[in-house]
C-alpha cells in the first residue's frame, strides 16, 4: 500500500504547491486525481484480502472489487 503522501505526489500535489499557479483553476483537478489514487489503493487491498480466502469464494470476490475502478 501507498502511503498518502506519496499518492498525493502521484496525484501533482506537490508540484502544484510548488509551481505558484493560481490555486483556484488546479487545486480540484490534483484533488480529484487524489482521491481517485486512495480509492484505488483500498479497492487494492480489499482484493487482495479477498483472494486471501481462497476458499470462500475471494477469487470471485477479487475482480469485481477491482472491476468497480472501471465504473463511474
Amino acid at each position: 500500500m501507498k502511503t498518502t503522501i506519496d499518492m498525493a505526489r502521484e496525484a501533482g500535489l506537490d508540484a502544484w504547491w510548488d509551481s505558484g499557479s493560481d490555486w483556484r483553476e488546479t487545486f480540484n483537478e490534483h484533488l480529484k486525481a487524489f482521491e481517485a489514487l486512495v480509492r484505488a489503493d483500498e479497492r487494492e487491498a480489499c482484493a487482495k484480502v479477498c483472494e486471501s480466502y481462497k476458499g470462500y469464494g475471494g477469487n470471485l470476490f477479487a475482480p469485481a472489487i477491482r472491476a468497480r475502478g472501471e465504473t463511474k
